[in-house]
């Protein structure tokens, strides 16, 4: 079967699936593997769930007209997604970063879906496979599509990039994450570039903010970019009013007052606001979007429980966002405060060092209390509270007395530092 014929089968039934979890009435499943299991192995239970077509890459599994045979699942899902953003007329704003795509993405898509029928990717769906179920969300009605990617290694996005062809782009930041696989922050930075890189060779649109040093040195001679700027008058003006806990920024005579901590989440809306401007979405609009958005699934949340403010940002972390995180919550006013802080994942051989750097940094920070959790933390140097694993902070909580206190959660994902709100 050629992947036109796949998709006029997908035009009718417009519907993919790949967990027969998650089976949807008319849906084709494409059976994809992993390290741990074989798709193929279920499609029949997902043709018996109600899916109309089953995609499958082994013959035994191909018993019916049903069940589709091809030579590589995962590989024809791609091309099936790339077909079908080629066949939509929506344009496409890509979107990457080492912090803040998926908070930058919501954004965005407050702002954009005042004007325009949008679509954009659910939670952080942004890999090989993510990606592509996001193109293929891509409706006849939709104008514009917001797709988030993600990257641990270089040439992922450029890879990305071709299936989704981008007409717009901006990247949120270069920071320290995932250095095991990228091997430096210079890696960094040349990945992410992948995506401006992308839309510069193909005479496409950037966004960026003209206040990062990289970010400008970089497009220095690119046409088609537009910043924003709290100082330059060549770029959009947006400047930050205060941070302490909300972000409130002030475009032109306007002021937003978000629902967002941290003085890093200012960026993350000045993107929103730039890109809402240059679609020529009214700036009350604008506005609207930016502050009926509440951040959600342990991103920046502000959660009062007991007599505690909690600042729960639990959702990921690498260097570059605990410190920005830990800036912020420095600047805060209030009267004690306790941060918790979790193992930061994925940095290799610059792990005992990053570790290190923020633990020193928290300690001059003079923090009421410090817990730091995890074996990298552990192994840290300094009288800070260290605890190997979250049964040990379990246990030394256990008869702590903590009161109308602010504090602040963050950690990478593998650490579950929620955990924390249950034991407070």
């Amino acid at each position: 079967m050629t992947i036109e014929q796949l998709h006029q089968l997908f035009l009718e039934f417009p519907q993919v699936c790949t967990d027969t979890r998650k089976i949807s009435p008319n849906c084709i499943f494409f059976a994809l593997k992993g390290d741990n299991f074989n798709g193929n192995s279920y499609a029949a239970e997902a043709l018996k769930n109600g899916a109309s077509y089953a995609v499958v890459d082994e013959g035994e599994f191909a018993v019916n007209a049903k069940t589709l045979l091809v030579k590589d699942v995962l590989t024809t899902l791609q091309n099936l997604a790339q077909f079908h953003r080629n066949y939509c007329k929506a344009k496409v704003i890509g979107l990457t970063g080492s912090n803040g795509k998926t908070t930058t993405k919501e954004l965005i898509t407050a702002v954009l879906s005042k004007k325009y029928k949008t679509i954009a990717t659910k939670g952080n769906l942004n890999n090989h496979i993510g990606v592509p179920l996001t193109l293929l969300s891509i409706t006849p009605n939709t104008e514009l599509a917001i797709v988030e990617m993600g990257a641990n290694h270089p040439k992922e996005i450029e890879f990305l990039c071709q299936l989704a062809m981008p007409d717009y782009g901006y990247i949120t930041n270069f920071g320290k994450a995932h250095l095991e696989g990228f091997g430096s922050e210079e890696g960094v930075i040349k990945a992410k570039s992948e995506l401006y890189d992308h839309l510069t060779n193909h005479g496409k649109s950037i966004f960026f903010n003209a206040d990062d040093p990289i970010q400008k040195n970089k497009l220095g001679s690119v046409v088609e970019k537009y910043g924003y700027s709290q100082e330059d008058n060549q770029f959009f003006r947006i400047k930050l009013i205060s941070a302490d806990p909300f972000v409130k920024i002030a475009v032109g005579d306007t002021n937003i007052l978000t629902q967002l901590v941290g003085r890093y989440n200012f960026t993350n809306c000045c993107a929103a606001i730039l890109i809402g401007h240059y679609f020529k979405v009214d700036l009350d609009k604008i506005k609207e979007g930016i502050e009926n958005y509440a951040p959600q699934n342990n991103r920046s949340q502000i959660i009062n429980k007991n007599s505690h403010h909690i600042i729960l940002d639990a959702y990921n972390a690498n260097p570059t966002s605990m410190r920005a995180a830990l800036e912020s919550f420095h600047q805060l006013k209030a009267n004690y405060k306790i941060a918790f802080l979790g193992d930061m994942f994925e940095l290799g051989k610059t792990a005992e060092k990053e570790h290190q750097e923020i633990s020193d940094l928290v300690t001059i920070m003079n923090f009421d209390q410090v817990y730091l959790i995890g074996e990298n933390f552990f192994k840290t140097k300094g009288k800070l509270n260290k605890c190997k694993s979250f049964d040990q902070l379990k246990e030394t909580l256990k008869n702590s007395t903590l009161e109308h206190a602010t504090i602040l959660i963050k950690g990478s994902r593998g650490m579950a530092l929620e955990r924390i709100l249950d034991i407070l």
